[in-house]
């Protein structure tokens, strides 16, 4: 297909700038794949769909604070840091995007935070916006980490026009987040709270946890008019033997197995073997789901309301048919649902 397939008018103003007072109270859309059906619901109705035994796959990776601002050595320049991943522990080695890159060469000093009590030097360049840089730092590793993040802020998407504050740095996170690594929310996730994962327990609702570290890709545009030449950038993925048990199990009982999230479909679905069955897995993918994809993992998705001609926007698209998904994104505009990471939420059942 091609991108300008999926090219959306979203007004602006319907892009949540903050998340609801309680993360469950958002408005939930229903779309039943086999015959169209849409239904207009509350989050809080979510498990009216599911029996026991059914089993909800989420993403417990950690967002950690990854958007900065730095001073360039002598000049005084302001440079953007945006930390991706560390490489290096023992050195404080990190994988970083700047802006505006020309002003950054190897050898420059960066300097972070009011007084400069943390500095870094650039060793390296990756690619045109991209360098490698080394905190120069006599700390112990966890205590400088908590010293380089109170600096930081965390990384929105841009349709957040606001600045980032400290209470991103709880909304912005899920509450079962334990595996630190994602520079972006497993945003369906942020919906779930404590009250209604103690309602799945009470169901009988089963759930378990894939880590998929949320990279780069979740900012980057796509450049290319034919889909089947973007390339995505890769994500850090870990999937246990345990996950491959549940979804055969799932699979063989004809239950439910839920997917929380375009990156927990993408990561199901990177990892299926010519014998059609997922396996355990530790290391990156790349992979980029678009229509036509026939999904052999979960049979339903529950996602949010993405930025048109966006990687989560037509992965969903992926999964629950293009013209049935544009018919709901159109009613959602229409019917003023929220959209972004902060916004309401998509159901996508059979």
């Amino acid at each position: 297909m091609k991108l300008s397939q999926f090219k959306i008018r979203i007004p602006q103003e319907l892009y949540a700038q903050r998340p609801p007072y309680f993360r469950d109270e958002c408005r939930l859309m229903v779309l039943h794949r086999k015959t169209g059906e849409i239904e207009h619901r509350k989050f809080t109705d979510v498990l009216s769909y599911f029996n026991e035994g059914d089993h909800f796959v989420f993403n417990d990776t950690k967002v950690f604070p990854a958007r900065y601002i730095a001073n360039k050595e002598n000049t005084g320049a302001v440079i953007d840091v945006f930390l991706q991943r560390e490489l290096n522990e023992e050195l404080h080695y990190w994988d970083v995007i700047v802006e505006p890159a020309r002003k950054i060469r190897i050898g420059n000093k960066l300097f972070f935070g009011d007084e400069n009590t943390i500095f870094a030097e650039v060793i390296n360049n990756t690619n045109s916006r991209g360098r490698t840089i080394r905190f120069l730092t006599d700390m112990p590793h966890d205590e400088f980490k908590v010293a380089l993040y109170k600096l930081g802020k965390m990384p929105l998407p841009k349709y957040i026009t606001r600045e980032a504050d400290e209470q991103d740095l709880e909304d912005y996170q899920t509450i079962y987040a334990s595996k630190e690594g994602a520079i972006a929310a497993p945003a369906t996730g942020l919906h779930f709270s404590r009250g209604i994962m103690k309602k799945m327990e009470i169901l009988g609702i089963e759930k378990d946890f894939i880590t998929s570290h949320i990279g780069l890709c979740n900012f980057r545009n796509i450049e290319v008019e034919d889909l089947t030449k973007f390339k995505m950038e890769s994500d850090e993925l870990y999937i246990g033997p345990e996950m491959v048990d549940i979804v055969d199990r799932m699979h063989e009982e004809k239950r439910n197995l839920v997917a929380v999230g375009v990156d927990v479909i993408r990561g199901l679905e990177a990892v299926v073997g010519t014998d059609g069955h997922i396996k355990a897995f530790s290391g990156w993918i790349n992979k980029f789901l678009f229509p036509p994809h026939k999904f052999t993992t979960a049979n339903c998705l529950l996602t949010n309301f993405y930025p048109g001609e966006s990687i989560p926007q037509i992965i969903s698209f992926a999964f629950g048919g293009y013209e049935q998904m544009m018919t709901a994104y159109e009613i959602a505009i229409k019917e003023q649902y929220s959209f972004g990471d902060y916004g309401d939420a998509l159901l996508i059942i059979d």
